[in-house]
């Protein structure tokens, strides 16, 4: 894979040293020499990750990192703390400044290409959802990753999956308070829980006596429920090519034994807080593609909607040789409504209009406001006969009760105008099938209206 790392050390030999370490493994390389100079590239330029030095002059890794991480623009993207410092309170003040890795000096090439690989691919991902939530910057993602919603949270679910009962007691014992933690010795029981359960981070041990821990990990990675959540490696020490095995399968981090309480917690709230930056993404995206092909005011599919299932639904209804009918509804003398009651009072009964309608169709039935005070109903297995039927229980549901407007102080009396038509055998198109039930409309709205009509035999 390629991808665009800043490499920021004050040192010209120690960036010239990992810029031909990352080199060689195809990556782009770019040069940072102060923390200044870092926060310009990232503002300026599309960067992937970060290798930051944390001894500099002026401003040093931990003020870079946080600023990094306090502005929308350049949060999401990875930081790895590179360090000759080796004590755990440096380690936790990294990660409390929001970096998502450290490395010691000399710095170890396994460890260092393969985190680098997989912060890479977790930052394409998290580009990818940006790309697609373009709006997201204003509903309040930052929290997400400048500490804010974790730590004032109710305690997040966590699960730990380790044979080690002694070492689970332990690691259990440290998280409690912080975090509400499960644990499991058996990992295929482990397994089936994290997937069954609403776990926010898996920790897996790798002590098990026969069983390899990776394999779970892949199981977890494989499952659609468990794809995204976030997992930690509890390692021994010495097992580095495990631990580059475990972060090539995209295992999010590791810590290794004897585990540090302040370090643990710290790590499974950098996870925390990226996994929910990453699901109100997801989230934001979901959201915007339902107002894409929803109307606001009546909550129901619009006709960008209607152009693209109708031919799906009409594609089916020919190939499994089924009916298909479509109803076309027509507020009668809407204008006057608005003329009267004003807009206020139109959208009134736009909104009573459309859940009479949802009253009066099936859960398989596609409703939709087609524009203005228009509305289309898609009704698969449907002959014409049953909708007319429908559709005439739907006028005498429109007419039958006034509709309450000005804010409920009166009430008026609605009536509409409905068409119908059916698919017919041979060379028919869902366009036709849509002129036909406007030529039906438009014979009701002629006729007198508050009637219901159908194209001739």
């Amino acid at each position: 894979m390629t991808a665009r790392i800043l490499v920021v050390d004050d040192v010209p030999s120690n960036v010239k040293l990992l810029e031909v370490r990352l080199l060689a493994e195809y990556f782009e390389v770019l040069a940072a020499f102060s923390g200044a100079e870092a926060l310009d590239i990232c503002e300026g330029g599309k960067v992937d990750v970060i290798l930051l030095d944390v001894m500099m002059p002026g401003m040093d890794g931990f003020e870079v990192c946080r600023r990094l991480k306090a502005d929308p623009a350049t949060q999401h993207i990875p930081v790895v703390m590179i360090t000759a410092l080796d004590q755990s309170a440096d380690r936790v003040r990294g990660l409390e400044a929001g970096a998502d890795d450290f490395l010691s000096k000399p710095v170890n090439d396994l460890q260092l290409i393969t985190r680098v690989k997989s912060l890479a691919r977790l930052k394409t991902l998290t580009d990818e959802l940006r790309l697609r939530a373009m709006t997201t910057r204003n509903v309040g993602l930052e929290q997400f990753l400048n500490g804010q919603g974790v730590e004032n949270e109710p305690a997040p679910k966590v699960l730990l999956i380790d044979e080690d009962n002694h070492s689970s007691a332990r690691i259990a014992s440290m998280l409690r308070g912080a975090f509400s933690v499960d644990v499991e010795d058996d990992p295929q029981a482990g397994f089936f829980r994290a997937a069954e359960g609403t776990y926010e981070c898996v920790l897996v041990g790798t002590g098990f006596s026969a069983y390899d821990p990776l394999r779970l990990c892949s199981q977890l990675r494989a499952l659609d429920r468990t794809r995204l959540l976030p997992i930690i490696l509890i390692a021994d020490e010495g097992e580095d090519e495990r631990i580059a095995r475990a972060l090539e399968l995209a295992v999010n981090d590791y810590v290794v034994r004897v585990v540090d309480r302040q370090e643990l917690i710290a790590r499974l709230r950098t996870q925390l807080r990226r996994k929910r930056y990453n699901d109100r993404l997801r989230s934001s995206v979901t959201e915007t593609m339902e107002m894409a092909v929803t109307d606001p005011l009546t909550g129901l599919h619009n006709r960008r909607y209607l152009e693209n299932h109708l031919q799906t639904l009409f594609e089916r209804a020919v190939s499994r040789r089924r009916p298909l009918s479509v109803m076309m509804a027509d507020i009668d003398s809407f204008k006057s409504i608005n003329d009267r009651w004003g807009h206020d009072g139109g959208d009134d009964v736009l909104r009573e209009f459309a859940d009479r309608l949802r009253r009066n169709i099936r859960g398989i039935d596609l409703i939709c406001r087609y524009g203005g005070e228009e509305f289309v109903v898609v009704m698969p297995d449907t002959t014409l006969g049953v909708a007319e039927k429908v559709a005439e229980r739907l006028r005498v549901e429109i007419a039958g009760e006034p509709f309450a407007v000005d804010g409920g102080a009166n009430a008026i009396a609605v009536t509409t105008s409905l068409g119908v038509a059916e698919l017919h055998r041979g060379s028919d198109t869902a366009a036709a099938l849509m002129k036909r039930a406007d030529l039906a409309l438009y014979e009701a709205k002629t006729g007198g209206r508050n009637r219901v009509a159908a194209p001739a035999a």
